[in-house]
């Protein structure tokens, strides 16, 4: 799945390009995502986008008319500018033709992700977003928030911290890595992390993620970057996906559990509680 860092890097690759753009036509050839594509997009045209913003992991393409594009990659999709005339992939939904000569199309194998038009005054209430907790590279995520959002928390840090509610954006990836730099075991009930540690995992995550995005995100099968190349930030994992590999640190085979529904990757020796 596409995490915060590969949907900034689509946001920043998508900017210079979609920002000020006239929308001259609009083509849907499915509707049928996750949540049907909103009817009103196919009645955009001539409406100018006058910003691109994400919120967690959606994209906010505002326009001038007060309406908002909001965009979730699901589990496979991604944007990608091309000329209108390139032919259509197997997947490619929608494309949104612009009055500087480019088509940026939506590409989805899964239709896990949706596409809808949400009046900008609705959009901080709007259910996908309205009980989002804070960025995890903003100003409000601290020690301190994070350890007062986790009191009476029972279940595994690595959980709790993937928790939207909590914090946004750390996937499955970013948790596991930002619990190794941390030195902190992914099974600790998240209600016993101190305030000290709370410090060193929020300095943690703010570091995986803000090295994920210099560097392209993470290269995932169905994720291309602005330029057409994945990202190389997993060439750099020190523990997910590495079940019994050397611990990069000590050399100890990696350790691995299913937290959460979800594969979970740490070092016994670097990570003690």
């Amino acid at each position: 799945m596409p995490e915060l860092p590969e949907v900034e890097t689509t946001k920043l690759g998508i900017s210079p390009h979609v920002v000020g753009g006239k929308i001259c036509e609009v083509i849907v050839q499915r509707s049928d995502l996750r949540w049907p594509v909103s009817p009103e997009l196919g009645e955009m045209a001539g409406v100018v986008f006058v910003s691109v913003k994400r919120r967690s992991k959606y994209l906010l393409l505002e326009t001038d008319s007060g309406q908002v594009v909001l965009v979730h990659l699901g589990m496979s999709g991604s944007l990608r500018l091309v000329p209108p005339a390139e032919e259509w992939r197997k997947h490619d939904h929608i494309g949104i033709t612009l009055s500087g000569g480019l088509q940026l199309r939506y590409h989805d194998p899964r239709r896990f992700g949706l596409v809808l038009v949400v009046p900008l005054s609705e959009i901080q209430t709007h259910p996908l977003l309205k009980n989002l907790g804070p960025e995890p590279l903003e100003e409000g995520f601290t020690g301190a928030h994070l350890h007062a959002a986790l009191r009476g928390k029972t279940i595994a840090l690595k959980v709790a911290i993937m928790d939207a509610k909590v914090v946004v954006g750390v996937g499955n990836i970013y948790a596991s890595e930002s619990l190794f730099r941390a030195g902190i075991h992914p099974r600790l009930p998240a209600e016993k992390l101190s305030k000290p540690k709370a410090e060193r995992l929020v300095a943690a995550i703010k570091e995986v993620l803000t090295e994920s995005i210099t560097q392209g995100g993470t290269t995932l099968r169905d994720f291309l970057n602005s330029d057409g190349q994945p990202g190389y930030f997993k060439q750099r994992l020190f523990v997910y996906g590495r079940k019994g590999e050397p611990c990069r640190v000590c050399e100890t085979p990696i350790s691995h559990a299913v937290l959460g529904q979800r594969a979970t990757f740490w070092c016994a020796v670097c990570q003690r509680r």
